[in-house]
């Protein structure tokens, strides 16, 4: 009878043991991120904008230019080189 008990006591162990080291390896395989979802952020920040200038062309319409895009040329120009630069159609 001793040797029976002692048996289903190393089994008890045994399966203990098992199940310890089943537990730690499922914990290490969700943390390896397999289980997890990954969640989408959603950035609440304002777009940025850029910063714009209103500009003439040369028909002689209304248009928005980025100013990064503009190179500033040194001095104004006259009314009348104005007037002669404008295309009209």
């Amino acid at each position: 009878m001793k040797e029976i008990e002692s048996t289903q006591g190393e089994i008890k162990s045994r399966r203990k043991l098992l199940a310890g080291i089943g537990l730690l390896s499922l914990f290490s395989i969700w943390r390896t991120g397999l289980f997890t979802k990954k969640k989408q952020i959603i950035s609440c920040a304002p777009p940025v904008q850029k910063e714009t200038m209103k500009l003439l062309s040369k028909d002689g319409k209304l248009v928005e230019v980025e100013i990064s895009q503009i190179k500033s040329i040194q001095g104004k120009i006259s009314n009348q080189d104005l007037q002669g630069w404008i295309k009209k159609q």
